[in-house]
């Protein structure tokens, strides 16, 4: 008997149905700044990237140029620490880059940042001397990220089109 109602409390906890967010929302509205705090610190020690994120919205979130100007540096760091010996390397140096800066692109939600970022990506991808256009799979990622780009520039307003646009075309040669 005990094991078979060990075994349902594992099923449901597992079926567990996740709230909408609407329901959170309604929920979080009933708690006290005290429960919200801790409900905060609880969500934040599950995992490294929901305590970026806290961080983010605390710290840098009221300074985008900073935050940009922030994941540049790093970016910078991480093209300097490239092996250039092998294109296999290279090529696994640069996926991670590049899945770093859409966690960061991420946790903004904004579009510029997200067209500001993809744009520095791919002229660091340019600058780096990686032969990255021998490489299909490459040369998809630097075309997949130019596509992104005029994606999220389609949805800015149209001066800041007009400042990205030539960023873009550099990138097209």
């Amino acid at each position: 008997m005990l094991n078979i109602n060990f075994k349902s409390k594992f099923i449901t906890f597992f079926l567990m149905k996740t709230a909408l967010i609407s329901e959170l929302k309604k929920e979080i509205e009933n708690l006290n700044p005290k429960e919200l705090r801790d409900l905060c610190i609880h969500f934040a020690k599950y995992k490294k990237e929901n305590k970026e994120l806290l961080s983010y919205l605390l710290f840098e979130a009221h300074d985008n140029q900073a935050y940009i100007k922030g994941v540049k540096t790093q970016v910078d760091e991480l093209f300097d620490e490239i092996n250039k010996s092998n294109l296999y390397f290279a090529k696994k140096s640069l996926r991670k880059i590049l899945r770093l800066t859409n966690k960061f692109i991420k946790y903004t939600g904004s579009k510029q940042v997200e067209v500001e970022l993809l744009i520095y990506y791919c002229k660091k991808l340019q600058e780096s001397g990686i032969q990255f256009q021998k490489s299909t799979a490459l040369s998809n990622i630097y075309l997949r990220q130019i596509v992104k780009i005029k994606k999220a520039l389609a949805t800015l307003h149209e001066d800041l089109q007009f400042d990205y646009e030539e960023d873009v075309k550099e990138l097209m040669n």
